[in-house]
């Protein structure tokens, strides 16, 4: 017996908001551990898995075509009480994710190099940044298995699972961290590699706990016998959702490679103060994604079960809340940037610099609570194609020309290749927030009638 629950108009934010929250920190927080601990054994070595990530991170967007599709399908089949699918979804997601993890988790071993020197990547940082995507990206895959299986838990009002098991992980790779850098194993010299190691051991043992927990709840199923015969109507419908999500996802990721290979010409101090800032940024936007991500679930609920003036007056009161929060978070980022930065490194010119583009992410990061908590209720809603001709025109319109103008063209250094992020991420949040309000996503929901 599937034993979700039940998620409508009443479901408090913070009910899937609060755990995803802790959640989603406890991920940057490994993350950040792993940028700290290496930044004390070298400022060079953080750098390499900071560029490292970035280039990865391309490759995590792709797995999530199907893991956001997942999402809004699940939801709204759910909020329909259309649950004798459910099983060929789950399974169907699932197996497609593990087969393009694995064919993209391999190409991008074997074009690492060419990446990462399209990326202007400092030689200094070459040989660790080469070994870190080797271990860590040839073991995306696992990756791509576990984003679907949490999109899947979340929708069905487990959201605190993906908590619990961040928790355990970060654990597993702090304690991975210290045995390669500092600990007994600290003889083998692997340094990043260990590091790298420590990384993937962790998303291993998250990917079994997802798994374990789907089916200790009686969720559902998963076997190949439910997608015998192969269920193409739905992987078409799924990939209608997914794609122009992902093309959003990709070509902003693409857009921030452009943004960094401007940077990384800068030099070194210039790469290093973007890849701590990204960790300090992490910290500021967290609880407006969380709770965009939220409502996204609840507004996929709503809309499946037709209630969409509750979907409509919900998006708003989220962003109420999401909004003052998410900008105190980036002005006491800003203001604190002059001793946090000195957890990452003791170099001056690195903390002024910092200081600079933590400044200008304060205007970025209301931009983003926008962009997020509308564009995550649009594709709930299933107006998934918008967003994508939004975020095209407004990333390569303003972002990217506005970036190399301020940065590079005026002189004004890192700081002002993050104005071009701030225009491109303002002007979208107030078209996407015009989108939603004048209403046109009514009537595009994704499950079928009958």
């Amino acid at each position: 017996m599937n034993k979700n629950k039940h998620i409508d108009e009443n479901t408090p934010l913070l009910f899937l908001a609060g755990p995803m929250f802790v959640e989603m920190f406890l991920n940057i927080l490994i993350n950040n551990i792993d940028t700290v601990m290496l930044s004390r054994y070298s400022d060079n070595a953080a750098g390499a898995v900071g560029v490292s990530n970035q280039a990865m991170f391309l490759m995590i967007l792709l797995f999530n075509i199907i893991a956001t599709a997942t999402s809004v399908v699940v939801a709204q089949y759910l909020g329909a009480n259309k649950k004798d699918q459910m099983n060929m979804i789950y399974t169907l997601a699932f197996v497609v994710n593990l087969i393009a993890g694995l064919v993209l988790s391999g190409g991008l071993v074997l074009a690492r190099g060419w990446i990462l020197r399209l990326l202007n990547t400092p030689d200094t940082m070459m040989k660790d940044a080469m070994l870190y995507i080797a271990i860590v990206g040839g073991g995306l895959f696992i990756q791509a298995c576990y984003n679907v299986m949490l999109q899947i838990l979340r929708c069905n009002g487990h959201a605190k699972v993906g908590m619990y098991i961040s928790l355990f992980i970060n654990l597993i790779n702090i304690v991975g961290n210290a045995l390669f850098l500092y600990g007994p194993l600290k003889f083998l010299g692997l340094g990043v590699g260990g590091v790298a190691i420590s990384t993937v051991v962790a998303r291993l043992v998250a990917i079994i706990l997802a798994v374990s927990f789907f089916y200790y709840k009686s969720i559902g199923r998963l076997s190949i016998r439910y997608i015998i015969p192969f269920p193409v109507d739905m992987l078409v419908k799924m990939l209608k959702i997914g794609l122009p999500s992902a093309g959003e996802n990709v070509s902003y990721n693409i857009y921030q490679l452009v943004l960094l290979s401007f940077i990384n010409g800068m030099g070194d101090d210039a790469t290093n103060a973007k890849v701590y800032c990204a960790s300090l940024m992490s910290f500021a936007m967290v609880f407006s994604n969380t709770a965009a991500m939220a409502t996204q679930i609840i507004v996929g609920h709503l809309v499946g079960a037709g209630k969409e003036d509750a979907a409509y007056k919900r998006v708003f009161a989220t962003l109420k809340i999401s909004l003052p929060i998410t900008i105190g978070l980036a002005t006491i980022n800003c203001l604190a940037s002059p001793w946090t930065l000195r957890i990452f490194t003791d170099n001056e010119n690195i903390i002024h610099l910092g200081f600079y583009i933590l400044m200008v992410d304060i205007m970025i990061e209301i931009g983003r609570c926008l962009n997020m908590t509308f564009v995550n209720s649009l594709k709930a809603a299933g107006d998934y194609v918008f967003p994508l001709i939004v975020g095209l025109l407004t990333m390569w319109g303003f972002g990217v020309p506005v970036g190399y103008s301020m940065g590079i063209l005026a002189g004004f250094g890192v700081a002002g290749v993050f104005v071009g992020t701030a225009c491109d991420e303002f002007f979208r949040g107030l078209i996407v927030m015009r989108r939603w309000r004048m209403q046109k996503w009514r009537g595009k929901k994704v499950i079928d009638e009958k």
